[in-house]
């Protein structure tokens, strides 16, 4: 191993008080503060772990942070569900590039984001496209043609059904029953998990037993799992479950639709969750807009196919 390859830590870091409420973001980080800011935002059911090797990679050039979301183990998670809507934890998103680029004005040099964090990473492009140079996307599809798909299309309305299984009230306890018997079926259900080894296995065990840190003045989420749920259950975008069900009716505006910084997308095409067919458009609403195709990659393609996402992610940073 190279002797440059930089150190990763873990960082609490504090967020700027927002209402009643004080953040809080427990970070892996790599190199050195000041350099050009990369951040790596995870998905479900995951933690910023995931993007180790990443922070590794790029960490000698760039500043790397990759936090655990909000709910996630060891940063601020709340119990009620609208502390998960997502203009609350993109507020958490961009506080977290002001204080870790290196002045206060300064954009992020790339916002990196897999699953639920490319959903984030999506609406922060859209919504403060002052916040980031580049947008890189991680089979996460666009809300906008998300909200087309589980409203129309049948085949994605039974691909995203486990998304009304994970809002259900109460189902932690069933998730965690029998070593998260049902946790691992995520992993299996979408496209084989042949590179879950079993330190990956107690790394993922750990993060889904965590116990969240209590919040003075504030319901504190019981279940490790609770905040994880909860930005399914805040969310407007699940199949529909009846003829009156909302998202019939939903209408995301033009400026939560369009994203107007360079983006790349990267797609594992085996992703049985989130299939190809999600990208077809995307130029509609991304005018710079960049795909790689990894045609045997499922949606675990940070696991499955490393070199070829860093690939991917380094030429992304040079466009």
């Amino acid at each position: 191993m190279s002797m440059n390859v930089p150190m990763i830590s873990t960082e609490l870091v504090t967020l700027p008080a927002s209402g009643a409420e004080r953040p809080f973001l427990n970070c892996r980080v790599a190199g050195r503060p000041g350099a050009p800011l990369l951040l790596f935002l995870h998905g479900f059911p995951e933690a910023a772990f995931v993007w180790d090797d990443m922070l590794a990679h790029f960490g000698e050039h760039y500043r790397c942070v990759a936090p655990n979301l909000r709910g996630y183990p060891g940063s601020y998670a709340p119990a009620e569900v609208k502390a998960y809507r997502a203009q609350v934890v993109l507020a958490d998103l961009m506080a977290l590039i002001r204080q870790q680029a290196a002045t206060p004005d300064t954009p992020a040099a790339a916002v990196i984001a897999h699953d639920w964090g490319g959903a984030l990473a999506w609406g922060l492009a859209a919504a403060a496209p002052q916040c980031l140079q580049r947008l890189v996307i991680l089979n996460a599809p666009h809300p906008g043609l998300f909200l087309a798909a589980l409203r129309d299309d049948p085949a994605q309305q039974a691909a995203s059904s486990y998304m009304n299984l994970l809002r259900t009230p109460g189902i932690e306890a069933q998730l965690e029953a029998h070593d998260f018997e049902a946790m691992w079926g995520f992993f299996e259900r979408f496209g084989g998990a042949t590179w879950l080894t079993p330190a990956l296995r107690a790394r993922y065990r750990e993060a889904w037993s965590a116990t969240p840190q209590a919040i003075e003045g504030v319901a504190t989420a019981r279940s490790a799992l609770t905040g994880p749920l909860n930005y399914y259950r805040a969310s407007p975008l699940h199949p529909p479950t009846s003829p009156t069900d909302a998202i019939h009716t939903l209408h995301l505006p033009d400026a939560l639709l369009r994203v107007n910084v360079p983006t790349s997308v990267i797609w594992g095409e085996a992703d049985t969750a989130l299939p190809p067919s999600l990208l077809d458009g995307l130029a509609e609403h991304v005018p710079d807009l960049h795909i790689t195709r990894l045609p045997h990659a499922t949606h675990w393609l940070v696991h499955e196919a490393p070199a070829e996402v860093r690939a991917a992610i380094a030429e992304a940073l040079q466009r």
